[in-house]
């Protein structure tokens, strides 16, 4: 029965036998007062898939709105497993937790608003399975807010250049190996929320290898209530002190980084583009009206330029 099983798990109260036979794939699925249309669709969209040896751990993260917990308990599919926080744990908190409930070999990272492609688990566990180097495999995705495919690196050292900038991986289109968070004890960190999951990156690059499927495995859902709209400012400010241990933690792939990295200015009068300037690890370059070259300075690459 729902919701039975995952408390009996959680207080570590059930015999032995009666834990069921280890899944490969847990999904880790944190809610909080989702819209339920949006919480049905996600749900949905994860039990339709093709690969199918998965446990569906959902956590509700003390929701006031009692719509979430009547959503999850209307679905009966025996891998899902719920757990309810007694209190609000926030979004680190949460995914920390169910880290700890998870069994599985690989873990499938899913927000409670996106929705999953059928062949998302079936065409990571693949990747993974054939890639042992890999810890973390992550897909293009649809934005529902501009309708385009992001386009994003493929291989590993183009992914960890642009992880110096940015976060580059769409959180809920990945897998990760969970014998190398383990391993390394990387966990999310609540300091750096609502950016933990780039943190969570960040902590991984110097351990293993990342890749992205260079096909839409997941639909990204962005609306005005969503975490990244509502928080853009904290997610911001953190994201600034992840980008600033992450540089100092892998000065290699940061000095490799600056020579894709370009920084725009420009002077404006009345509205018009007097003067733009393009500063690069290479070089510095001005043009006037933005077009006409004026002055270009090339740099001797003796170190590290700070352009950010």
């Amino acid at each position: 029965m729902i919701g039975v099983l995952s408390v009996i798990k959680w207080e570590a109260a059930v015999k032995i036998e009666e834990i069921p036979a280890m899944s490969r794939v847990s999904i880790l699925m944190p809610v909080y007062n989702t819209r339920p249309e949006f919480l049905r669709e996600a749900i949905d969209s994860l039990l339709a898939q093709t690969f199918t040896d998965f446990e569906f751990l959902i956590l509700n993260d003390a929701s006031t709105d009692p719509q979430v917990e009547e959503v999850v308990k209307s679905y009966t599919d025996p891998r899902i497993v719920y757990a309810v926080n007694e209190r609000n744990l926030g979004i680190s908190g949460a995914r920390n937790r169910l880290l700890d409930m998870a069994q599985g070999e690989y873990l499938a990272v899913m927000d409670h608003d996106d929705i999953s492609l059928p062949e998302r688990l079936e065409k990571e566990v693949a990747f993974l399975d054939a890639h042992p180097e890999v810890g973390v495999v992550g897909s293009l995705a649809l934005n529902s807010a501009t309708g385009k495919v992001d386009s994003r690196p493929e291989k590993d050292v183009e992914i960890k250049k642009m992880l110096m900038v940015d976060c580059m991986l769409r959180h809920p289109s990945c897998m990760l190996r969970r014998s190398v968070l383990e391993k390394h004890r990387i966990r999310y960190e609540a300091l750096y929320s609502p950016a933990e999951d780039y943190a969570l990156f960040a902590r991984l690059v110097p351990v293993t290898q990342f890749a992205i499927l260079q096909e839409e495995l997941l639909q990204y859902r962005s609306w005005d209530g969503n975490t990244t709209a509502k928080q853009s400012h904290r997610m911001a400010s953190a994201a600034e002190g992840v980008r600033l241990f992450l540089r100092r933690d892998n000065p290699e792939i940061w000095a490799m980084a600056q020579y894709h990295i370009k920084k725009k200015d420009s002077i404006k009068i009345f509205g018009i583009t007097v003067l733009r300037a393009e500063h690069t690890f290479q070089y510095d370059e001005w043009k006037l009206f933005g077009m006409l070259p004026l002055l270009k300075i090339k740099h001797r690459p003796t170190g590290l330029r700070n352009l950010f």
